[in-house]
């Protein structure tokens, strides 16, 4: 009886571990979208910023 106990903890303690190791990579990937997002914006908004800039430069006088 003690070695099913055993076996019992040492796949609850590989669930736990693999639960980590998900909630992990999860975390990772989320965090890498909110770093793509925030360049994107930059980006976006740089362009943006950028061609505003040009048609104020380039409007004819009168």
């Amino acid at each position: 009886m003690a070695q099913g106990m055993t076996e019992h903890g040492d796949s609850a303690a590989s669930e736990r571990e693999e639960i980590a190791a998900r909630v992990a990579s999860f975390k990772a990937m989320q965090q890498k979208f909110e770093r793509e997002r925030e360049r994107f914006f930059v980006t976006t908004l740089e362009n943006a910023r950028k061609s505003q800039s040009t048609r104020q430069n380039t409007r004819p006088v009168g």
